[in-house]
């Protein structure tokens, strides 16, 4: 415990893991019951707060004075006229006054796009900051065991480690079910684990009500991954029809008379945020078989890869 007359200001330094964060958010925003993404303001309380009850300080006492956020990011060109909602979130993140650390996604050999390097560049950047600024507590918003290694560097230093985290599963579009887990050991490690999904459902702290964004001032998280190179994708043939129907959990469905309807989910937009789109809206799509839905029906089922807003 850090002593009241000890410090006038406790050091706060708090480190994203983008692609994590990004997950937890649309979580919360298409798959749990309250149907709103994560207020970075909001968190940046939450961790005041929690930080001030865990070491017995006023919270006026708990500042935080460096912020970073980690993640991969596509091209300006792949990412198209989805690069406005990129600038969006970066707003976002400035206002807040979080530094922004981006490397380029990198392509499997099934044109998957990965990150690569974030976590060890995250990691070199917390250890070298923690010795120049003298955060006092780390928090890291993150749920990855690779991370283990920098928590024990940083005790080496005196630094606590905070861990932001989440557990949660859902059931994706295709039925398969979808897990986050937080890697035990790096629960073990850190000094002060904070399992937010448990915060959130207990839903007895000051601070949780305003962890999440009111809908009149939505804060959108762009879709970055699922991008293909451009050959690729011109090579696929493209339909234009409107919108027919959005469900609130993520999904929708295009006109399509030959192939009754097509499915969409919301990572499959390359323009707009899944909460921009109205029925009607005119858009251009390519499609694959569903082959676990074709199976299951016993006859052809389709869904949408690609779909973008055709602006009028």
């Amino acid at each position: 415990m850090i002593e009241k007359n000890i410090l006038d200001i406790l050091r706060i330094g708090i480190f994203y893991d983008g692609y994590y964060f990004y997950k937890v958010s649309n979580y919360y925003k298409y798959e749990h019951e309250k149907k709103s993404r994560i207020s970075i303001s909001g968190l940046h309380e939450f961790i005041r707060g929690e930080v001030a009850a865990q070491t017995k300080l006023d919270m006026r006492q708990c500042q935080i004075i460096d912020a970073h956020y980690f993640k991969g990011r596509s091209s300006a060109k792949e990412l198209g006229e989805k690069v406005q909602s990129e600038r969006i979130f970066e707003d976002i993140l400035m206002r807040e006054n979080i530094v922004t650390h981006y490397l380029p996604l990198r392509y499997s050999e099934n044109n998957v796009a990965q990150e690569k390097g974030i976590d060890v560049w995250l990691a070199l950047e917390a250890y070298e900051l923690a010795i120049y600024k003298h955060f006092n507590i780390l928090v890291l918003v993150a749920g990855d065991g690779d991370y283990v290694p920098l928590v024990r560097k940083l005790h080496t230093l005196g630094t606590q480690v905070m861990l932001i985290c989440w557990d949660f599963s859902y059931h994706n579009e295709r039925g398969d079910m979808v897990e986050t887990r937080t890697s035990r050991h790096l629960l073990e490690e850190v000094f002060y684990p904070v399992q937010m999904h448990q915060r959130v459902e207990q839903n007895n702290n000051e601070f949780i009500k305003n962890l999440f964004v009111p809908e009149r001032t939505f804060e959108k998280i762009p879709v970055v991954f699922n991008f293909k190179p451009e050959s690729e994708i011109n090579e696929e043939e493209e339909f234009t029809s409107v919108i027919v129907s959005i469900n609130p959990n993520g999904f929708g469905f295009i006109k399509d008379e030959e192939r009754n309807n097509i499915f969409f989910h919301y990572s499959m937009l390359t323009n707009r945020d899944f909460s921009d789109l109205s029925n009607g809206m005119k858009v251009k799509y390519t499609v694959e078989e569903d082959e676990e839905r074709s199976k299951r029906d016993d006859a052809p089922r389709f869904r949408a890869t690609r779909v973008t807003v055709i602006d009028d």
